[in-house]
């Protein structure tokens, strides 16, 4: 698969597409940034205006609401299956878009040397599901949201 700058994007199965990313910042912080309202606002949709609502525990739910810059607004949201703090999340994701597709995120964070890397995969249920998120621009979206959350990172050193 193609890779954009900094954003590794494999498809290990048939229903999966993993997303690696490294961050010059301690997996503490990294963490941080990926659970806490008052920090997705700042990076998850791209760095465009962000509504979050977020309930980080076992079986509490997220909300966000991306307000970009085509006028339009884009909802997301999940629920929180699996916490390990600060190694591991496990989580539905369903684009409110296209209602009823909802994915599993698995979100690993690993640190070596002070740097955070993020491997994310997403598992479908079907290829169909997978190879629409692939044509969709996922990657595009998720190396600007990457590059967003590594400017915001660098506000917090």
């Amino acid at each position: 698969m193609n890779n954009l700058p900094d954003l590794t994007i494999d498809l290990p199965t048939d229903r999966e597409i993993t997303l690696t990313r490294s961050f010059d910042a301690p997996r503490e912080v990294v963490y941080a940034a990926h659970t806490q309202a008052e920090h997705l606002k700042h990076w998850w949709g791209r760095g465009n205006p962000l509504d979050v609502e977020i309930d980080f525990r076992e079986g509490g739910h997220y909300r966000y609401v991306e307000h970009a810059d085509d006028g339009n607004d884009y909802a997301f949201r999940g629920e929180f299956r699996e916490i390990v703090v600060p190694e591991r999340i496990v989580q539905t994701f369903e684009f409110e878009g296209m209602p009823g597709h909802v994915a599993v995120e698995t979100l690993v964070f690993t640190e070596q040397d002070g740097r955070t890397t993020v491997t994310g995969t997403t598992r479908f249920d079907t290829t169909e599901e997978r190879d629409g998120l692939v044509d969709s621009g996922m990657a595009q979206g998720a190396a600007e949201s990457y590059a967003a959350l590594d400017r915001h990172l660098a506000t917090l050193r």
